[in-house]
């Protein structure tokens, strides 16, 4: 039965991937059904190769399923050609990812500049500015990439992504390239600016505490999506 409802901000129905190549046909999702109102937080677990990161790239319109359908603030990504896929991504969505992701010849103010500009912002550096100082790197604004530490760059690449206001941030292991200590206060500085802004937040993660913090946990397994007290029981065997 479906899960869907006609105020999610995220709505994902009947979802299926498949691959083909010359040794056959392979199953990476089967039958995803679910959504996810305004606001709510979302954790997507499962081991390594059960589809998982491959179904965040469906979400963000990275990716295109074999057959199903998704809906962003109630848009079908898959009725839109590529450029109207990217320009509601630029719209409605932020992005986070284990390996950051920056530009760099791009100063950290310039890098969180970038998605103002192009969405045609007048007030591009100050709205950069101001969002690096809430994620603790006034002093590091004409720094570029490669003199910043990691959990400096995940901070420059939480602030590019909130500074459009996002109506949804999906993230990608986020910590994945972290220490324990900077890992923790990374997704502390994301859950404070998920709820100050009113974010969806949707993150794939393999750590169970970082998974818990979320409201929901959509449990992936083999490409399906397993009931929360099954994946809790194999969580506890084997992890995330």
């Amino acid at each position: 039965m479906s899960t869907v409802s006609g105020s999610a901000i995220i709505s994902v129905e009947h979802l299926f991937k498949s691959v083909t190549d010359s040794t056959g046909t392979l199953d990476i999702l089967r039958d995803i059904d679910f959504s996810l109102a305004p606001r709510e937080t979302a954790a997507i677990v499962g081991a390594s190769g059960s589809g998982k990161s491959t179904l965040l790239s469906i979400i963000a319109g990275l990716d295109t399923p074999t057959r199903g359908t998704v809906r962003l603030d109630g848009q079908d990504l898959f009725a839109l050609d590529e450029d109207e896929r990217a320009a509601l991504r630029a719209q409605k969505a932020g992005f986070v990812f284990q390996s950051f992701q920056l530009m760099g010849n791009l100063s950290a103010l310039e890098n969180v500049m970038l998605p103002l500009e192009l969405a045609g912002r007048k007030d591009s550096r100050r709205a950069a500015t101001e969002m690096l100082a809430r994620v603790g790197l006034s002093q590091r604004l004409g720094h570029y990439p490669k003199v910043l530490s990691g959990g400096e760059q995940q901070r420059v690449a939480l602030a590019r992504a909130f500074v459009v206001q996002p109506a949804v941030l999906l993230a990608d292991e986020p910590t994945g390239s972290l220490d324990f200590a900077t890992g923790e206060t990374i997704m502390a500085l994301m859950f404070d600016l998920n709820r100050e802004l009113g974010t969806t937040l949707v993150l794939v993660t393999h750590d169970r505490g970082i998974a818990e913090r979320c409201e929901r946990r959509i449990n992936i397994e083999a490409g399906r999506i397993v009931p929360a007290e099954e994946g809790a029981v194999r969580s506890l065997a084997g992890g995330y």
